[in-house]
């Protein structure tokens, strides 16, 4: 089968990873593509100049979403891809990260689909990989860890979700959306058996303006977000990698702070 990126092909849409906020690190493919757009159906958090280079004369509609409130619903943003591939236009849904990651994309893939319409999908780096990159940072090491898990800090609430054996010894836990519950999330942790004592680094705003990386023990993550006033966009790791990385150590700093005011 021919690519869906055939120019003469119509009525198609093409789910694009935009990646992590970089524009730098837009594939080649992502680029092509956001070039042949007549509708761009896109995320918030995308950087104006991605959006920049469809063209002029596309049509640009945001259906940003942020914690408790939705643009859209998901099925009114399937419904709008529809509508518009329908109409014979190249739909590019603009997906931050990749779509296949915490992106929502398999559900959308779905509902083209089920109305029988043509439907490809660009990979584009992950927020994990784009932020652990940049903060040097490897989520995986020969001598630390041999395992990656990436889950959701919300998503059908926290207590139901099962985490057992995915942090610990060996093995790194990467948390998408898991700032607001950054406590809960480290007393699930520990109550589930992995060391207080284990590290754990946030990365907040990976490839954009602004961005830090930040690290603690696991005992004081939630503490730590509300000291160093973190705000999403972020993502945690969970793992003994995150002592190879650039990333702060924000506990040693307060444990200097505290001696010199002893002192």
């Amino acid at each position: 089968m021919p690519s869906l990126l055939d120019p003469t092909a119509r009525g198609r849409v093409i789910l694009v990873g935009a990646g992590p906020g970089d524009p730098g690190l837009l594939t080649v493919r992502a680029v092509e593509a956001l070039k042949t757009a007549d509708v761009v159906v896109h995320d918030g958090l995308i950087d104006p100049r991605v959006l920049d280079i469809a063209p002029p004369e596309a049509q640009r509609i945001s259906v940003a979403k942020q914690r408790a409130r939705h643009t859209l619903p998901q099925e009114a943003i399937n419904a709008l891809i529809i509508a518009h591939v329908k109409t014979g236009a190249i739909v590019i849904r603009l997906k931050g990260g990749d779509p296949f990651v915490f992106g929502r994309g398999g559900e959308e893939v779905e509902a083209v689909r089920a109305a029988g319409l043509p439907v490809e999908v660009i990979p584009g780096v992950s927020a994990a990989l784009g932020c652990a990159a940049e903060a040097m940072l490897p989520l995986t090491h020969r001598d630390h860890s041999s395992a990656v898990s990436f889950v959701a800090g919300q998503c059908k609430g926290l207590s139901e979700q099962n985490w057992a054996g995915l942090a610990g010894q060996g093995r790194t836990l990467v948390i998408y959306m898991g700032i607001a519950s950054a406590t809960d999330i480290a007393d699930k942790l520990m109550t589930d058996g992995v060391a207080p004592d284990m590290p754990v680094a946030v990365l907040e705003r990976g490839t954009l303006e602004g961005s830090r990386a930040i690290r603690t023990l696991l005992a004081d993550l939630g503490a730590m977000v509300t000291r160093e006033a973190v705000k999403s966009p972020a993502i945690i790791v969970v793992g003994e990698v995150v002592e190879l990385s650039d990333a702060e150590d924000k506990l040693a700093r307060w444990a200097r702070v505290a001696e010199d005011a002893a002192a």
